[in-house]
């Protein structure tokens, strides 16, 4: 996807419009060009795009205000967290603001009775997780960068525990949204479950921003495990690896997390993070329970894995070998980038029906073979959902040309397998070409026309996610 295409469509605010904003955000608003280039890129590998003017807002009421000017002056609207996206969402392809939410970083309240916190958007999950030491809680949701819960809703993110804690879709419980007319609305409620109209909350996660900003949020938490164990497991081949992945899924063994790296990432994060691991496909799993169900379910995998060539089943009880093993694995986007000094990299998260996951992972590692590009692999294989690294020169044009056509192809073959393009970047505009192969141009109808009746001057981050009509 060539944003570059998208800067002729750009219409500046009005001298208006940034006056107003300046009267009424004072030092919280700016238009220089340092900080609006902050706010225009990812990490993806397109060029970035940045807005023409940020506001770092620090409340509900500010976000409201500054969403009514836009209209007025029909300036469009950018919501921003943490910057870790991967598809193009925070991109100004049409010009505009950015709303900062990263100061909107409070835990407004916890309460372990009820096993759930609200939050401002800006709190990210590393400090939501801070903020319940001692109450024997936690907010599960991990997608490795440290990103906001406010960006992870909106991009209905997962990560590394989605096999036993499920999404954000499953863990948020409410939200406080502004709407693309200014209006502060609460969606869902603190209860656990509720037949009372339309689900806004499920509406507004996964939007991407396109249909309101969101400020807060109701999230479950989930009491710390009794034990926790973690293991590594090295297998002679990929698909060895996937196939103890199925069989373990299918007998229902109830792991925490199963992530899977190919030898390439391996050596990635062995020269990374100082690690000194085989270098072949590797399972990291995590066990949560009482200290006799984690030994049970650890043996239970030991036994799965060997049945499958399975080598040097290490396990890491000790706290801080977990942390160092996990750690490494969340490093791997930027260790993998180290394989290819100056590169930036071209990320595919395709998503498949657990029984195709061996099949769709051995024709995309082929592929990749076959084009001589180097695409690390990693994938949380617990739920389908696998990621290839596809390292570019982003000034190379023919680089990026077959770089893009392995993403097509991987795409195109998790749809015939009757999965998903995304199962959990979301779609911004890197995959925007992709959504109607996906759903239908009737379902794709059906979602413009929500956007239009919530968003009828298309203010909200406009350009994503739904394609062209």
């Amino acid at each position: 996807m060539n944003t570059q295409s998208y800067t002729a469509r750009r219409v500046l605010p009005s001298q208006q419009f940034i006056s107003a904003m300046r009267q009424r955000f004072g030092g919280d608003f700016s238009t220089a060009e340092a900080v609006c280039g902050q706010h225009g890129r990812d990490e993806s590998a397109m060029p970035p795009v940045p807005p023409d003017a940020v506001l770092f807002a620090q409340t509900t009421d500010q976000v409201a205000e500054a969403v009514k000017l836009c209209r007025a002056y029909r300036v469009p609207i950018i919501p921003f967290g943490t910057g870790t996206s991967l598809e193009g969402h925070l991109f100004a392809i049409h010009g505009g603001l950015s709303i900062d939410l990263s100061g909107m970083n409070h835990v407004l309240a916890v309460r372990p009775e009820d096993l759930d916190a609200t939050v401002q958007a800006g709190v990210t999950r590393k400090r939501l997780n801070n903020e319940l030491h001692g109450t024997g809680l936690f907010f599960p949701i991990d997608p490795g960068a440290d990103a906001s819960l406010g960006g992870m809703a909106a991009t209905r993110a997962s990560g590394t525990n989605a096999v036993r804690y499920g999404t954000m879709r499953d863990n948020v419980l409410g939200m406080t949204v502004v709407t693309a007319d200014g209006r502060i609305i609460k969606t869902g409620s603190r209860a656990r479950k509720s037949a009372a109209g339309y689900d806004l909350t499920r509406l507004f996660i996964g939007s991407e921003g396109t249909l309101g900003v969101i400020t807060e949020l109701t999230v479950r938490l989930y009491p710390i495990p009794e034990a926790i164990s973690a293991a590594v497991c090295a297998f002679p081949m990929i698909a060895d690896a996937v196939n103890s992945v199925i069989q373990t899924i299918q007998l229902g063994v109830p792991v925490a997390r199963i992530e899977l790296l190919d030898a390439m990432a391996i050596k990635a994060i062995n020269r990374h993070s100082k690690t000194a691991l085989r270098e072949s496909p590797t399972l990291f799993f995590e066990f949560h329970g009482s200290p006799a169900g984690v030994g049970e379910q650890a043996r239970a995998v030991q036994s799965i894995a060997g049945e499958h060539g399975g080598m040097d089943f290490d396990w890491a009880t000790r706290p801080e070998d977990r942390s160092r093993l996990w750690q490494a694995r969340h490093d791997a986007y930027y260790a993998c980038l180290g394989l290819r000094p100056g590169s930036r990299a071209l990320t595919t998260d395709v998503c498949v029906p657990i029984s195709r996951l061996a099949e769709c992972i051995v024709e995309s590692v082929a592929d990749v073979a076959a084009s001589g590009m180097i695409a690390p692999l990693v994938g949380h294989v617990g739920d389908g959902n696998f990621h290839m690294a596809i390292l570019v020169d982003p000034d190379d044009s023919g680089d990026l040309e077959r770089a893009h056509g392995l993403s097509a192809r991987m795409v195109e073959r998790a749809l015939r397998m009757e999965g998903s393009c995304t199962g959990e970047h979301g779609i911004g505009i890197g995959k925007q070409k992709y959504l109607a192969l996906e759903h239908g141009e009737a379902a794709i109808d059906v979602m413009r026309s929500v956007k239009c009746a919530l968003d009828p001057d298309n203010l909200m981050n406009p350009g994503k996610i739904l394609p062209p009509a």
